[in-house]
């Protein structure tokens, strides 16, 4: 083969390996974030995707299913988790690029019933919920591994009232399976955080949970350290930017204050 010729073969097949890493780390951002970011997310997403981005692709669950399948190898770019020891439990693992984990926003916690429900109740120590429930259910997500479930029973523990209903939870995989389960009419109360509540036109919320009964609600965002999008850490930047926290704001969601030493 002439010294042309080699050459020649030898800056395409460079110019082909450039594409196809070009190509590689050019793809969208995949994010796994909680179940309770859904609409939210979402928006925040089109809003980025109107600024000439590729469109995030949006993985939602409970946050313990998602940080098991990170823990697990799943390929993603971007966690967000409904608390804190989820991302603790992924960051000590070594999942989590350095400097990437910010807390940016939270949320209230609330007791919803179906739209069409008269019930009344003041939650306070010692609320007589499980009268309220009579021989119905309680949704809930589940309380041993699921973000709202863990609030929940926390508030329910603190509150002196858990004992007397723990028997009549039926237990959703995230906070948006608890929501079905009071949309459908086939629990008469559930407890979700108040962004669920107000993006169902099916429940209505009955009752509000002191925020001291429970830990905060906050949630942390990280790039993740296998990240493979060249996209992943400009959006990481545009979710907790003043843009991206209104997003999160007109969903419901609150900001983040960190708590006082």
């Amino acid at each position: 083969m002439r010294p042309i010729v080699r050459l020649l073969s030898a800056v395409l097949m460079l110019v082909a390996t450039l594409t196809l890493s070009a190509a590689a780390t050019a793809k969208p951002p995949l994010v796994l974030a909680a179940a309770s970011l859904q609409e939210s997310l979402n928006a925040a997403a089109d809003a980025w995707a109107a600024r000439h981005h590729e469109r995030p692709i949006l993985s939602f669950a409970a946050s313990s299913a998602l940080a098991r399948q990170i823990d697990a190898g799943a390929p993603a770019d971007l966690f967000i988790s409904a608390d804190e020891p989820w991302m603790d439990d992924v960051q000590k693992n070594g999942f989590v690029a350095p400097g990437t984990r910010v807390s940016f926003l939270a949320n209230t916690l609330v007791l919803v019933a179906p739209a069409a429900s008269t019930a009344k109740i003041a939650i306070r120590p010692g609320f007589a919920l499980a009268q309220a429930l009579g021989d119905g259910r309680l949704a809930m997500a589940d309380p041993e591994s699921v973000p709202a479930g863990k609030y929940g029973k926390a508030s329910l523990v603190s509150l002196g009232v858990w004992s007397s209903v723990s028997g009549k939870v039926v237990r959703g995989d995230s906070v948006r399976a608890a929501l079905a389960f009071v949309e459908r009419g086939e629990a008469p109360f559930g407890i979700v955080y108040a962004t669920d509540a107000l993006s169902s036109k099916a429940v209505r919320i009955v009752g509000v949970f002191p925020n001291a009964s429970h830990p905060p609600i906050t949630y942390p965002i990280a790039r993740l350290a296998a990240s493979a999008s060249r996209e992943a850490e400009a959006f990481r930047l545009f979710l907790i930017s003043a843009q991206g926290r209104a997003i999160f704001r007109h969903f419901g969601f609150l900001p983040h204050r960190p708590q006082a030493l």
